[in-house]
């Protein structure tokens, strides 16, 4: 009998995709999360079974014990698939004892952790020759004479660590253009208690942005990747993939793949890049260590990373594979990629015929599947519902 795959959270398309990739495969797919609401992942006609546990971060503990008990039961341990960074976070905190219920392909704790968190990512990268972009830290001595000589105007106050900054603010960071606006943001992370830095803005683009995305085996070894070019990103700027296309770029596997193996990672991993406008280097920006968003993407390329990493610690690895042509495919998340749109076209970053052409490309959708229809249907339905309570309570 199959191991199953037990994937944590099914409110967001990435967990739908990971289902996906799976379901396909006839593997034993068992979707989790800590409520109904909203999580159209449920729907999928790829679940074997779905479950509803404790809030990872209201309850950790109980959903702790829910994991463990659930694993106990099993007659092989579950391949454990987080679905969003917070599942990955608790996964890396609770590491030592769910590795004894369930298969999962980080074995260092602590290091998903590590890559996950920008300030110590940053050092990491350093010390391994990547070229990161300037940042400084509030607590050092000249910080804003330094801010003005060396990071300069505009600039960005990001967190180090993103899912707490993320669930408080509902951005992934502040861009500020005055010393007043740059306080004022420090301030407010201050009060929420959360660490931040302030780095240099790279030039470019959003079309600067650069993926490496890349399965390591358990010896820490790159056997499968391709590469990604951002085109839209929501919020516009500074935010996450809504409309990406695969497009070979080897500097990246020479850049990425070392650092991986170097710092001994293991599972899937993506590195995003940004080229620099002026000098055409690349800048590591950040780490994912779960499944992507653009998992969809790489699936239908032709690498399905949920399937590797099952495969492998299955004791049933699939030999090794990289995408080295174009393929002229691209990921599309269409609901928030109109309102990216609606924002370029307002402020000139884009023209309408730019976006216009840019529809007919082949595209791997972020939740649509003709296969698997229904989660669509449920988020539509979702999405519709909220709509119509916000006209009604504004009129009420």
């Amino acid at each position: 009998m199959k191991s199953k795959a037990v994937i944590l959270g099914a409110n967001y398309y990435i967990g739908l995709s990971i289902i996906r990739c799976l379901g396909i495969h006839d593997i034993p797919v068992v979707a989790v999360d800590y409520s109904t609401k909203g999580s159209y992942a449920l729907h999928s006609k790829y679940c074997t079974e779905t479950l509803i546990g404790p809030h990872y971060k209201k309850d950790s503990t109980g959903f702790l014990n829910f994991l463990i008990d659930y694993g106990k039961k099993q007659d092989s341990p579950p391949v454990l698939f987080p679905g969003a960074d917070p599942y990955v976070e608790f996964i890396d905190e609770h590491l030592n004892i769910l590795k004894e219920y369930y298969l999962i392909p980080q074995t260092e704790q602590g290091l998903y952790t590590k890559v996950m968190n920008k300030e110590t990512l940053h050092a990491l990268a350093e010390k391994h020759g990547m070229l990161v972009p300037e940042t400084l830290r509030p607590n050092e001595e000249n910080f804003l004479q330094k801010v003005e000589e060396i990071i300069k105007f505009p600039c960005l106050v990001k967190p180090t660590d993103s899912p707490a900054f993320v669930s408080k603010f509902r951005k992934k960071l502040f861009k500020v253009y005055t010393m007043e606006e740059l306080q004022s943001s420090l301030q407010l992370a201050q009060d929420a208690n959360l660490e931040v830095i302030v780095q240099r803005i790279i030039p470019g683009f959003d079309d600067h942005m650069y993926t490496f995305d890349a399965y390591l085996n358990q010896d820490a070894k790159v056997t499968h990747w391709m590469t990604c070019q951002k085109f839209r990103q929501y919020p516009i700027n500074f935010g996450a993939s809504v409309y990406t296309g695969q497009r070979h770029v080897p500097e990246l596997y020479d850049i990425g793949a070392k650092f991986l193996e170097d710092i001994g990672f293991k599972g899937f991993a993506e590195i995003e890049f940004k080229k620099d406008a002026e000098t055409g280097k690349f800048y590591l920006i950040e780490i994912n260590v779960r499944t992507t968003n653009l998992n969809s993407l790489l699936d239908k390329a032709g690498i399905n990373m949920p399937y590797l990493g099952y495969s492998e610690l299955t004791g049933h690895p699939v030999k090794p594979y990289a995408i080295t042509q174009d393929t002229n495919l691209v990921f599309w998340y269409a609901f928030e990629d109109f309102l990216a749109v609606k924002n370029y076209l307002e402020t000139g970053q884009l023209k309408f015929g730019q976006v216009l052409k840019s529809y007919f490309q082949p595209k791997a959708y972020a939740i649509w599947d003709w296969k698997d229809p229904k989660p669509g249907f449920v988020f539509l339905g979702d999405l519709f519902g909220r709509g119509f309570r916000k006209i009604f309570k504004t009129k009420g």
